[in-house]
């Protein structure tokens, strides 16, 4: 049966169905945000999948452009693969979701929002996040709600939930927060230098929101709700975990301890094969769990070593970075290269520089159509070590790559300012942890070697969190987390940003929430870390934007003409912007708003091209002299084209300084002529002179003479 429940949100109706749609699924919501309209479903297997050591949990977002009234392009006219904006969603909501779910829960659980309807100023992602909490808390599948998520915007110094289009047009954040009533679950954001204070100002205004929308989503638990179900938990049993404790915690901590990532893995491999080698007697069918006791005993001793000794593995202190290093211009064709490395962690980036026209074409719900400045991060698997066959980027890829390019967008020059499409492609080279922070540097640095004039350098850095398990108030953050720490630890708390603020934030997380605390000392660890990398590191290699680009890359040459002049620079079918094309080798971008930009190496052909649109789409005046091409005969005259797409007629009187009987003994099809305007009649038809052409250029040679 159908029921409906209601609230408001930022002033706008948000209403829940349930009970009417898709009743096959463990959980479902129909979510109205005005005009926006998203389903959310929940389904688990009903069998745990066997042989496997995590919860194998998925998360998709889909976009159906008929929400937006849109027909997909290409020739198979229906979605395919879901957008990088889609994908993106997906790992918000499910960064969001995952700890919530027991740790030991075996049983496949897919998450599927589909956005049937958006008003642009009601978010789906919004929605989404309600409608996938709503989907699992009424659900029989186990999870630790409700929470509930908002976005934040920062208008005028403001902080604003839910902005509309108008609002994020102006807004100095983007921010995608989700907590329980006590906690922080997860945060999301790009901003515009946004202070550490400020944000999270902003973040405790979001989260008395989110209280409000937890209870209004519990009424709907209490009424409709379903028990959850039981299921197999995961435990190693006591005399494994006994037998694996005693034999080997000293040689475990012995292997652990070890700044190097593949001396530390094969010793710790060794005590691993050691284990299973003299307990297989013992345990002869339990090798499987065995190795969830190795795993354990390495997880007891990292974080028992940071919580309690204040040690880490490598040796550093809690608030140490690992040794750093950076060079620029490393590769001598690119546009801008840098390579940053922290530790074991070592990332490539290279600069390229195109036409706006290059940039990439988008085809989602969003309004957004296209994007000048694009980021994209690859991890092939020799990076860490492993004999893979490289499948292109997936989910992480993009979701890393995205993270980096939200960071730098804030210092990206204008298009005004700096009229060029450009694309960063961070390759990860060695990763031992932090590798998107590191994109993040070696960006910066790429980027001033390639001359774009960025606003600021920025640096990224990431912090950790060890929660004492039995006394979650009890707790230690730390600075630059690697691997292992990351692996076995309960944060990683990514911040990108320059000197002035903040520009990026992302927030994974292995327990239920974080406190204010945490946060604010993550913040004040984050902001002393990017400092460091600033001073010590990247500003010495490079401290501002080169002076001028790569001569590898193309020059950009601008001009402006009237809105109502593009049409006859185009031509019909593309005829004339063709030609100067291809009489020149340039490349051609034409705005609506009349700017024009045209991209070369050559600057020759640069000014060449400029000047031909000038020519074309301003006032032919009585007196400028042009170098045309003959391309008709008559009697009376030859008809020449000094401009793409404008013709004049020489008559046989101006043709030459002598008295000429036919056209042909002077000119044929095909000449190039020197010619002068003489007359623009009310027809607006030219008239021509090759005679006065001549005659000013013989003049003009002999005034340089004299």
């Amino acid at each position: 049966m159908k029921k409906v429940f209601k609230t408001e949100v930022a002033g706008r109706p948000l209403s829940i169905e349930v009970g009417q749609l898709a009743q096959l699924s463990n959980g479902s919501a129909l979510v109205r945000y005005g005009d926006t309209v998203v389903l959310s479903n929940a389904v688990a297997s009903k069998q745990p999948r066997e042989g496997i050591d995590f919860f194998p949990l998925s998360v998709d977002y889909e976009e159906k452009l008929y929400a937006v009234g849109k027909i997909p392009g290409g020739f198979i006219k229906r979605e395919g693969k879901p957008t990088e904006k889609a994908i993106l969603v997906s790992r918000v909501i499910d960064r969001q979701m995952r700890p919530r779910f027991p740790k030991d829960l075996r049983n496949d659980v897919a998450i599927v929002n589909t956005v049937l309807s958006v008003e642009q100023d009601n978010s789906p992602e919004f929605a989404s996040i309600i409608g996938t909490v709503v989907a699992l808390c009424i659900s029989d599948i186990p999870f630790n709600g409700p929470i509930a998520g908002v976005i934040l915007g920062l208008v005028d110094g403001e902080v604003v939930i839910n902005p509309t289009t108008e609002q994020r047009a102006k807004s100095d954040m983007y921010v995608t927060l989700s907590a329980d009533k006590e906690k922080i679950v997860m945060i999301e954001a790009g901003a515009n230098q946004v202070p550490d204070e400020v944000m999270l100002d902003a973040i405790k205004k979001g989260h008395e929101e989110i209280k409000r929308l937890i209870e209004f989503i519990e009424g709907i638990v209490k009424e409709v709700g379903k028990p959850k179900f039981e299921y197999e938990p995961v435990k190693v049993p006591d005399e494994i975990w006994d037998a694996v404790y005693e034999l080997a915690k000293d040689d475990m901590k012995a292997a652990l301890l070890n700044s190097d990532k593949e001396t530390r893995d094969n010793q710790v491999d060794a005590v691993c094969a050691m284990v299973q080698e003299k307990l297989a007697e013992t345990f002869p069918e339990q090798k499987t769990q065995i190795a969830d006791a190795l795993y354990k005993l390495q997880k007891k001793i990292v974080r028992t070593m940071l919580l309690e000794e204040h040690k880490r593995v490598d040796g550093r202190s809690l608030m140490e970075i690992r040794p750093l290093h950076a060079e620029v211009g490393l590769l001598p064709r690119t546009h801008g290269s840098a390579l940053f490395q922290r530790g074991q962690t070592q990332v490539l980036t290279n600069v390229t520089l195109g036409p706006l026209g290059e940039g990439q074409k988008l085809d989602g719900v969003d309004l957004e159509e296209e994007k000048r400045y694009m980021h994209h991060y690859n991890f092939p698997p020799y990076s860490v070590g492993e004999a893979k066959t490289s499948r292109g980027p997936g989910r992480r890829e993009i979701g890393h790559g995205a993270l980096a390019e939200r960071a730098l967008e804030p210092v990206i020059p204008s298009e005004e300012e700096f009229p060029y499409a450009i694309r960063l492609v961070s390759e990860v080279l060695m990763s031992n942890g932090s590798t998107s922070q590191g994109s993040v540097c070696a960006s910066t640095l790429a980027l001033m070697d390639a001359g774009v004039p960025i606003k600021a350098p920025v640096a990224g850095i990431s912090s950790g969190l060890v929660v004492d398990e039995e006394n979650p108030d009890r707790f230690i953050t730390f600075m630059d987390i690697q691997g292992i720490e990351d692996f076995f630890g309960d944060m990683d708390f990514k911040v990108a940003g320059t000197k002035k603020g903040i520009t990026a934030i992302q927030v994974d997380i292995k327990v239920d929430g974080l406190s204010y605390e945490i946060i604010r000392q993550a913040f004040e660890i984050t902001k002393k870390g990017r400092f460091q990398i600033l001073d010590e590191c990247m500003l010495p290699v490079i401290a501002e934007p080169r002076p001028s680009l790569s001569p590898y890359a193309p020059k950009i040459y601008q001009t402006k003409i009237d809105p109502d002049k593009i049409r006859e620079v185009i031509g019909p079918g593309g005829k004339v912007i063709n030609k100067i094309i291809a009489d020149t080798g340039v490349k051609i971008d034409i705005e609506d708003d009349g700017s024009v930009y045209v991209a070369t190496s050559d600057e020759a052909a640069g000014l060449k091209a400029i000047r031909i649109i000038e020519g074309i789409a301003g006032n032919v005046e009585i007196g400028s002299v042009f170098m045309g091409k003959v391309t008709r005969l008559m009697n009376f005259g030859a008809f020449v084209e000094f401009l793409p797409g404008k013709e004049g007629l020489v008559h046989i009187s101006k043709l030459d300084s002598k008295r000429v009987n036919k056209v042909e003994d002077v000119v044929s099809v095909g000449d190039e002529v020197l010619v002068k305007v003489m007359e623009i009649d009310k027809q607006g038809r030219i008239n021509l002179s090759r005679k006065d052409a001549l005659a000013d250029n013989n003049s003009n040679k002999k005034e340089e003479n004299e």
